[in-house]
C-alpha cells in the first residue's frame, strides 16, 4: 500500500516545463500561447525568449514592457518569464546577415540556454522541480541539454506534419536521388511514408537546393537527427486535415496534433508577441463592403525580390481590387526602405491603405476582407482558414512551398499566383480577379468554410486537438 500513496503524489505534482522560443516571431506567436494554453492546464512555465525578442517587443508595444505574459498577472497561471542572448548584440541586423544570425543560433546560443536552464533547475528544485524542456524542434541542442539535466525533452513543432515528415525522412530523399545527390531527380517522390505522392518543387526551398552546406542545412540536418531523442513531439496542426502523414508518424514516436493554437480571444492578441508597432485599419475597412479588400502580407521575415515587388504592385495597381498592403520596411531589404514603385501610393490612394505591420489576426477577422495574398507561413495559413478568407499564395522560402501544396493542392481554398519563376503584372491583376470575384472566387470561399469547421471541431471538448492536448498531458505525468 505504502507505494500506492507514493505514487499519487507525484502524481500530483504539477508539471514545470522551460519553453523555448525559436526567435523568429512566427515561431515565438505559437510558443507564448501553447505557454499559455499549458498553464491553463496546470503547468509552470518558465519561458525563455532572447534578448533581441525581448528588445523589439518592447519597442512595439512599451505598456508590455516586452513581456507576453505581462496582462496575466491577474489570471492565476503560473508563467516565469525570462531572457537570455542569442550571442549577437541586440542592435545587430539579423535580417540582412541572415547567416550570421543563424550561425549564432547553430553554435553559440546552446551555451547561453544551458546556462539559464541550470540556473532554473537549481532554483526551483525544491519547489516546483522542473518536469521538461519544450524546445522549438528546429533547436540543434535540446536533447543533449535535457540529458544533462535529467529532464524530458518536448519538441514542439511550429509548421505542418508534411514539413516535418519531409525533413524526418531525409535520408530516405538521400537515398532515393531527390536531395543532396549530384543529378537530383525530378520526377514525383512517392515513397515517404504517409505522404501522398508530391512533386519536387512542393518541397521546402532548403530541400529544393543544389547546395546542401549552407548554415541552415547544418541547423536542420542537426535538428531532425536531436529530435529524434525527443520523448514527446507537439505539433501546431489538426489531426483531421493531414490525418495519413500524422498516423505514419504516429507508428514511430509520440506525435500529437494540438493546433490551431490561438489565443482564446482570436482577433484580440493581447500577449506582446509582435516585433514591430501595429497600424490600426479598422476604420478604413469599416467603410468597405463585405468581402471587397485584398489584405497582402508577406510575413516577418522573407524577402521579396525587388522585381517580383514591382509586378505585385502593378498588378494591384491594375486589378482595381481595395487592398490593405502591410509592407515592412525591410521587405526587399533594410537598404531599400520604400521599394515601391514611384507614384504608386498615389494611384491607389483612393482603394486602399499601406501600413508597416498590423494586427493580422484583427484583419483577417474583418468582415471586408475577401482574400489574403500571402506567403503562405504556416501561423498565416491557419489564420487565414480560421477566418474563412481563401489565399493567393506566393511562398517565398522555406516551408511555404509546401503550405501552399496543401493550400492549393490537398484543401483547395486557395490559388497558386505564379506557377513559373517569373511573376507578371497581367497574372497578377487576373489572379487577384478571380479570387476576389463573386462567382469565380465562390469555390475557394465554400472550401474554406469547410476547413474552418474542421478547424473549429477540434478545438472543441472533444475535439482531436484538445483529445490529443488530454493525451500529451497524461502520457507527461505519466513519465514523471
Amino acid at each position: 500500500m505504502e507505494d500506492q500513496g507514493h505514487t499519487n503524489t507525484n502524481r500530483q505534482k504539477r508539471p514545470h516545463a522551460i519553453f523555448i522560443a525559436y526567435p523568429l516571431q512566427g515561431h515565438v506567436i505559437p510558443s507564448v500561447h501553447l505557454a499559455i494554453k499549458l498553464a491553463s492546464h496546470g503547468f509552470k512555465i518558465t519561458f525563455i525568449n532572447t534578448h533581441f525578442i525581448q528588445h523589439h517587443t518592447s519597442k512595439a508595444q512599451p505598456k508590455s514592457a516586452g513581456n507576453p505574459f505581462a496582462y496575466l498577472h491577474e489570471s492565476g497561471l503560473n508563467i516565469d518569464y525570462t531572457t537570455v542572448s542569442d550571442g549577437l548584440p541586440v542592435e545587430f541586423d539579423r535580417s540582412l546577415n541572415h547567416d550570421q544570425f543563424m550561425a549564432s543560433l547553430l553554435h553559440v546560443f546552446s551555451a547561453h540556454v544551458e546556462e539559464v536552464v541550470g540556473k532554473v533547475v537549481k532554483s526551483s528544485a525544491d519547489t516546483t522541480p522542473v518536469t521538461c524542456i519544450i524546445a522549438d524542434t528546429f533547436f540543434v541542442w535540446p536533447s543533449k541539454i535535457a540529458r544533462k539535466f535529467g529532464i524530458i525533452y518536448v519538441s514542439f513543432w511550429t509548421e505542418p506534419a508534411l514539413v516535418f515528415s519531409l525533413y524526418y525522412h531525409l535520408d530516405l530523399l538521400r537515398r532515393h536521388g531527390h536531395f543532396a545527390c549530384q543529378d537530383v531527380r525530378e520526377d514525383t517522390i512517392d515513397y515517404i511514408p504517409g505522404v501522398r505522392a508530391i512533386d519536387p518543387k512542393d518541397m521546402m526551398s532548403y530541400l529544393q537546393d543544389t547546395d546542401t552546406t549552407s548554415v541552415c542545412h547544418q541547423i536542420i540536418f542537426n535538428a531532425f537527427k536531436d529530435a529524434r531523442g525527443a520523448h514527446f513531439h507537439l505539433c501546431n496542426t489538426v489531426q483531421e486535415i493531414e490525418s495519413e502523414t500524422i498516423s505514419a508518424l504516429q507508428a514511430k514516436m509520440k506525435f500529437y496534433a494540438i493546433g490551431p493554437i490561438f489565443p482564446t480571444t482570436f482577433s484580440k492578441n493581447i500577449a506582446a508577441t509582435s516585433l514591430w508597432s501595429e497600424s490600426d485599419c479598422t476604420q478604413w475597412l469599416n467603410t468597405k463592403p463585405h468581402g471587397s479588400v485584398l489584405y497582402v502580407s508577406f510575413g516577418s521575415y522573407a524577402h521579396v525580390a525587388k522585381k517580383d515587388l514591382l509586378e505585385i504592385a502593378n498588378g494591384l495597381k491594375l486589378s482595381k481590387v481595395n487592398f490593405v498592403w502591410v509592407l515592412r520596411p525591410d521587405i526587399v531589404s533594410s537598404n531599400d526602405t520604400d521599394p515601391l514603385p514611384s507614384g504608386f501610393r498615389d494611384d491607389v490612394k483612393d482603394r486602399s491603405i499601406v501600413i508597416p505591420w498590423c494586427s493580422q489576426k484583427a484583419v483577417l477577422a474583418h468582415p471586408a476582407i475577401g482574400g489574403f495574398l500571402t506567403h503562405c507561413g504556416w501561423n498565416s495559413t491557419l489564420e487565414s482558414i480560421w477566418c474563412g478568407v481563401p489565399l493567393l499564395c506566393f511562398p517565398l522560402l522555406t516551408d511555404q512551398f509546401t503550405n501552399r501544396k496543401l493550400i492549393v493542392d490537398d484543401w483547395k481554398v486557395g490559388i497558386n499566383l505564379c506557377n513559373r519563376r517569373v511573376v507578371s503584372k497581367e497574372e497578377v491583376s487576373e489572379k487577384i480577379n478571380h479570387l476576389m470575384d463573386g462567382k469565380s472566387g465562390d469555390e475557394y470561399r465554400r472550401a474554406v468554410v469547410k476547413v474552418k469547421n474542421t478547424l473549429e471541431d477540434a478545438l472543441t471538448p472533444n475535439g482531436s486537438s484538445e483529445k490529443n492536448m488530454d493525451n500529451f498531458i497524461k502520457d507527461l505525468k505519466a513519465k514523471m
